[in-house]
């Protein structure tokens, strides 16, 4: 019984040797495949990554808009006028107050 546990091991290891290169190969197609399963998982992830910060820019693309439009209407000439009043009650001054002055 000994001698066929010897034996079988080294029928085991002779078939191991025979076909070495069939399971080097073998493994090397399980660790390709692997490697194309964890490449497209960061090929997602980074494409999901894009995607939001393309989401992301185009909101502070409108918000630069909107901020842009609002300061050009706070720019204003009257807006500028009303607010100076209301707030600040400043008022135009009269003519007879203005002081030309005149430099040569």
């Amino acid at each position: 019984m000994a001698t066929k546990k010897v034996v079988l091991a080294f029928d085991i290891w002779h078939d191991i040797q025979r076909h070495f290169l069939v399971y080097v190969l073998l493994l090397m197609v399980v660790a390709s495949a692997f490697s194309v399963i964890y490449l497209t998982h960061l090929n997602r992830q980074t494409t999901v990554k894009l995607e939001n910060l393309l989401t992301d820019r185009d909101e502070l693309d409108v918000e630069w808009r909107n901020l842009l439009l609002e300061q050009n209407s706070l720019a204003e000439h009257s807006t500028i006028e009303s607010k100076a009043k209301n707030r600040l009650q400043m008022k135009r001054p009269s003519v007879d107050s203005e002081i030309i002055i005149k430099i040569k």
